[in-house]
């Protein structure tokens, strides 16, 4: 029989027929189906049919009511019985089923077959075998079931788990006449919905696992003959066309015509297409990947598992923790995942690192590093007591490491649940107290380490930097007063004593009430203790004639503003003019009861833990620059003070804003900014006081303080602090410039001129070259030219005779000959610079110097150019240590050199022998000086870092110079300051000259990427600052335009979109980072775009957010309640819970508001 009609004529009983069949073809005949047997079921089955359907309707009707009535009856039993239901399934099956009910199911009808049929059952299976257990195949291996199924009659279907599963491909049947036959299927379940693969973008799973695999080597596939050397290319193959008849597709049975493709082909031959080579090179190169990481899993075991000591291979495997979970391949754990899914990860993957950090710590129980890495992951999973306490145990442990205090200083600094200024200020006391004890040996347990002196200073300033952003100056300026005079003014008789013992004798003195450094009349410890010694102390009264009786004026300007504009207004003013700390003034019998403000006075309490001793010389000049540099004071650059090591000090708005001047474009890098805002000057981020220097009682304090330290260093010491004196007055002058206001640089102007002869007049300062230029300086940025050139050419009358060996000399050449070129081209002269020429061929030849006349004679160029060239040979490093020894010590008069033979070059030869010099000098010089600093360890940093970066900026400013008067390629300038910028990413200088550079271009991608690779190669915040600063710019450049409307103004500036978004990414990304989540300016800078940029909700989260980082940051506050004058209180009172500097309550403002 066919198992098809239309292959009947297949299945006929002419053995010849069948004969002749394909043999393929075989399985459409059905050899065991019986015709006979087909036909009686079915008359059967219509037989019964045609009987249910003449049956009357009547009869139906009372069996269906009678069905009812059993069901309802069986329900009452069902629950009367449902007790005993354990009791009744232990008995037969059959008389409980036919109690309960007459529904009928499949496997009741099973159960209820009667003993005849059971013994009938029993004789048929006793017939059954499985087709293994024949001992004999037969041909017929079938046997007949002549057991009728019930339930098969009662629900008209087979039971499903007895059909078998089966795929349908489309829904005809072969055989049927498709006009006059179909077949409906029916379905047992819901179609499911096709759901169309779209797609993937770059962002998805599958797309980033492939961009992170290694790639693997698309080699060329050679045939056997062809030859891999002599071809000089790779051959094509020949196409079909070409080939003739041999390449044409093979006949088949399939394809007797050879008509179809061989895609055709092998469909119709029930094949598939072969596997798509691309597919299978990207999964080997998912498992390749995989292979990879799980490779370098075992090789991080097998060596820690040999080497247990080495510190940084434990670190690396737990950096190798985040690779290894969120990278790709079959360990990766963070796919296309939502928000709490990647917060388990997250978890997951700091537990694994713990676990690794436990046995770390297990193998090298003495390490630091490793306990501060394990504390480190334990700050997201631990308590913060449990935290707390850790920490307390470890610095325990290790009193003398002071890289572990400053972690520990940095933590509960940063730790807002546990902060308070008092806590705080108590920590820095017990570690600076802790370390004077393990330096003076009273520590036995503990020796001191390398560079603990260093250290010691490096803390004491960060505590007087952090009371000064917590608003306490008083107490900032008492520390650097009772340590200046712990230091110079310290008695015979108690220098060899313990630092314990002498901060006993030192309180007396301090609570006695006599004048402190910066006050009148202050001569110090030693003097007090020398006149108590022989009876006492009588200070002789002095009258204050100038004494300040302006406060008597109102401090609110405008009654009319809102309270907490009033407030903020009346803040920033008595910051501004109450930064010292009271005293009471005996002449007019005043006690510490008459003052005020309680928080202006300081205690020998608060000060007293944190008095260390500074023995070496080079410390104490640096104490004293320092203690100006607070002050306010530029040029006191220090080794704390640097942007790259110390991000938490960056404050000051003005170091991404103020850069070069255009109309200076040489001069106007002599003063760079540090970004630390001096005393007196906290206020909001937005609306800052630019005022230009202290307040009345600050400067006098200042002065004092300048000439009652000049004593104490040496001549070349009390050089230094002089030159930073004027050219704090120059800063001033500028300052006044930049406002426009006349009237007050005039009434500077004096001042400056004034004190700068004043100090010229001093004998021991008349022959000092360096402020002779200030000097000069002065006078030229005032507009006085002609006294300025007088002033340049009596100094270089004095000292032109030292020539290329002097420094100072070399610099003051330097400015003289670049204001030179800056005035020719402003007054739009000839452009070949010959007064500035001359001054530089003068400094060459060391002779006399007299001032030009107006001729140079080329002999005397050459000879210059000579000269240059040796003494530039002699300073630049060879490739011995001795040579790199020697350029270290030369240091600092190296930039000075390079920066006159440069220009020298530039003005006599033109741009590319200029940029000749400085390639040749920066290629030798930086790698060189960083060498120095790794071998000299961070005594010289700040000065090898200045010198290195003012040799990069002169070639950068000369470059820009040129670009700006004359026809020169934009990429040379583009090719220096990424060069420099890659070596010193730290430079705000250069930075400014990048972004000026990249300003006029509105394609912003090659400026972003490479603000993205600088950020990752460097651990300073300065490039992310700068990046926002860009984004920020041009932000601000196209919401000008959109709102001008103007078509005009419109037309050069191309549409960018998605800035803001941009520019959050940017700020979270900073402030993700280790070195930028403690910037207090990043975060103000931060705070203020997200409520400029109109998410006001979002800006109060990033407050919170910022608290948990930077909560000792008073402007922070100050800011808020800027943005948020709706919750003023709010923030005065989580500002006096933290015991930040509140100078005036709200209650006080009500108070004058009422008056």
């Amino acid at each position: 029989m066919a198992l098809f009609p239309s292959f009947s004529g297949l299945s006929g009983s002419n053995s010849s027929a069948e004969s002749k069949a394909p043999a393929d073809l075989e399985w459409l005949s059905n050899q065991s189906f019986s015709t006979e047997d087909a036909l009686k079921t079915h008359q059967r089955a219509t037989d019964r049919a045609r009987a249910e359907t003449e049956e009357p309707a009547g009869t139906s009707e009372e069996k269906h009511k009678e069905r009812g009535d059993n069901h309802g009856k069986s329900k009452k039993r069902k629950k009367e019985k449902k007790k005993k239901h354990k009791k009744k399934r232990s008995r037969d099956n059959s008389e409980s089923s036919g109690s309960e009910s007459d529904t009928i199911y499949p496997s009741d009808l099973l159960k209820k077959e009667n003993t005849d049929r059971e013994e009938a059952q029993v004789r048929v299976s006793e017939t059954f075998m499985w087709l293994d257990d024949l001992q004999t195949p037969t041909d017929s291996p079938f046997c007949i079931d002549r057991r009728a199924d019930r339930a098969n009659w009662q629900y008209k279907s087979l039971y499903r788990g007895d059909i078998a599963r089966y795929k349908r491909k489309g829904g005809s049947c072969l055989g049927l006449d498709l006009r006059t036959q179909a077949v409906t299927w029916i379905d047992g379940g819901p179609e499911k919905k096709r759901v169309d693969k779209k797609a993937e973008r770059y962002f998805s799973s599958s797309t980033r696992q492939l961009l992170q695999t290694r790639g693997l080597l698309a080699l060329p596939i050679l045939s056997e003959g062809s030859a891999t050397n002599s071809d000089p290319y790779i051959k094509l193959a020949v196409c079909a066309e070409e080939q003739g008849s041999s390449t044409q597709t093979p006949e088949s049975w399939v394809n007797p015509l050879g008509i179809y493709d061989p895609g055709t082909t092998l469909w119709l031959e029930g094949k598939g297409q072969p596997e798509v080579k691309g597919e299978q090179q990207s999964t080997e190169a998912q498992e390749s990947n995989s292979t990879l990481l799980s490779a370098r899993v075992e090789e991080f075991n097998r060596n820690l598992r040999e080497n247990p000591t080495d510190i940084k291979l434990w670190l690396d495997f737990v950096h190798f923790q985040d690779e290894l979970a969120f990278g790709s391949g079959s360990f990766s754990s963070a796919g296309d995942c939502d928000a709490e899914m990647r917060k388990m990860s997250l978890r997951a993957v700091l537990e694994k690192k713990l676990s690794i950090m436990d046995r770390a710590v297990e193998s090298n129980p003495s390490d630091v590093d490793l306990k501060l890495e394990k504390l480190r992951l334990c700050k997201e999973l631990w308590e913060p007591a449990v935290l707390q306490k850790e920490w307390k145990k470890l610095v325990f442990i290790h009193p003398n490491s002071a890289p572990l205090w400053k972690k520990y200083l940095l933590f509960t600094q940063s730790h807002f649940s546990t902060f308070s200024v008092s806590k705080v200020n108590g920590v820095f006391g017990k570690c600076l107290s802790t370390l004077s004890a393990v330096q003076d040996g009273s520590m036995v347990s503990h020796p001191p380490l390398p560079g603990t002196q260093e250290d010691l200073l490096d803390i004491f300033l960060q505590q007087c930097h952090f009371l000064r952003q917590a608003g306490h100056t008083e107490k900032a300026v008492c520390l650097f007063q009772a340590l200046l005079d712990f230091t110079f003014f310290k008695p015979d008789n108690v220098k060899n004593l313990a630092t314990r013992q002498q901060v006993d004798f030192f309180e007396p003195f301090w609570d006695s009430g006599e004048p402190r450094i910066g006050e009148r009349g202050a001569r110090g410890w030693k003097a007090w203790m020398l006149q108590q010694e022989k009876g006492g102390w009588v200070i002789p009264p002095e009258p204050d004639d100038d004494e300040e009786e302006e406060q008597e004026d109102s401090e609110i300007k405008d009654k009319t503003w809102p309270k907490w504009k009033i407030w903020l207004d009346v803040e920033a003013s008595r910051e501004a003019n109450q930064w010292l700390p009271w005293r009471p003034d005996k002449t007019k019998g005043q006690s510490e009861e008459d003052c005020e403000d309680p928080d202006r006075q300081v205690l020998f309490d608060d000060i007293g833990p944190s008095m260390i001793r500074v023995d070496r010389a080079d410390l104490q000049a640096q104490l004293i620059l320092a203690f100006l540099q607070f002050l306010g004071l530029p040029g006191a650059l220090t080794k704390f003070f640097t942007a790259s090591s110390s991000s938490f000090l960056l404050d000051d708005l003005t170091f991404l804003e103020e850069g070069p001047d255009p109309e200076r474009p040489l001069t106007s890098y002599d003063l760079p900014v540090t970004g630390i805002r001096a005393v007196g000057h906290m206020t909001c981020l937005s609306g800052c006081r630019r005022q230009a220097g202290l307040c009345k009682a600050g400067e006098e304090f200042l002065h004092n303080v300048l000439h009652q330290t000049l004593r104490l260093v040496p001549a070349q010491d009390q050089a230094a602090i002089t030159l930073c004196w004027l050219q704090y007055e120059k800063l001033k002058v500028l300052r006044c410039l930049r406002s426009g206001n006349k009237r007050q640089m005039k009434s500077q102007g004096k001042r400056s001129k004034r004190l700068a002869k004043r100090l010229l007049k001093e004998p021991e300062n008349r022959g000092s070259l360096a402020l002779w230029r200030e000097y000069a300086h002065l006078e030229w940025l005032l507009g006085n030219l002609e006294e300025a050139r007088k002033v340049f050419d009596t100094a270089l009358s004095m000292g032109v005779s030292r020539g290329l060996n002097d420094h100072v000399l070399c610099k003051l050449c330097f400015l003289y000959a670049q204001l030179e070129v800056e005035q020719a081209l402003s007054s739009e002269t000839v452009s070949t610079f010959p007064k500035a020429v001359y001054i530089l061929t003068k400094l060459a030849e060391g002779a006399s110097y007299t001032p030009f006349s107006g001729q140079i004679n080329p002999v005397v160029i050459l000879k210059a150019r000579k000269a240059y060239e040796q003494a530039l040979l002699s300073i630049l490093p060879e490739q011995n240590t001795d040579s790199n020894a020697r350029a270290s010590k030369k240091h600092n008069r190296t930039s000075s050199l390079i920066g006159c033979f440069g220009l020298f070059q530039y003005l006599t030869m033109g741009i590319d022998a200029a940029q000749a010099v400085y390639s040749q000098a920066i290629q030798k010089l930086i790698p060189s000086h960083f060498n120095s600093e790794a071998a000299d360890g961070s005594r010289r940093r700040s000065t090898i870092f200045a010198d290195c970066e003012a040799v990069a900026v002169q070639h950068v400013a000369l470059l820009r110079h040129h670009t700006n008067t004359n026809v020169f390629p934009l990429s040379r300038l583009r090719l220096a300051l990424t060069d420099a910028l890659s070596l010193l990413p730290s430079s705000a200088s250069l930075w400014h000259l990048y972004l000026q550079t990249e300003n006029h271009y509105h394609s912003a991608g090659r400026t972003r990427r490479f603000f993205h690779s600088m950020a990752k190669k460097t651990d300073s915040v300065v490039p992310y600052l700068f990046a926002i600063t860009a984004e920020q710019r041009l932000k601000q450049l196209l919401d000008s335009v959109q709102r001008s409307r103007l078509p005009g103004e419109a037309l050069p500036t191309l549409p960018v979109n998605g800035l803001s978004n941009r520019i959050r990414c940017l700020f979270e990304s900073a402030t993700g980072a280790e070195h930028g989540a403690h910037c207090p300016l990043l975060w103000r800078m931060y705070l203020n775009f997200m409520v400029c940029d109109g998410n006001a909700d979002r800006g109060s989260g990033i407050f919170y957010k910022a608290l948990q980082e930077v909560p000792w940051v008073k402007g922070l506050y100050m800011d808020a309640v800027q943005l948020f004058p709706e919750r003023v209180q709010e923030f005065l009172d989580l500002m006096t819970e933290k015991e930040l500097r509140l100078r005036m309550p709200m209650e006080e403002v009500d108070i004058l508001l009422e008056e």
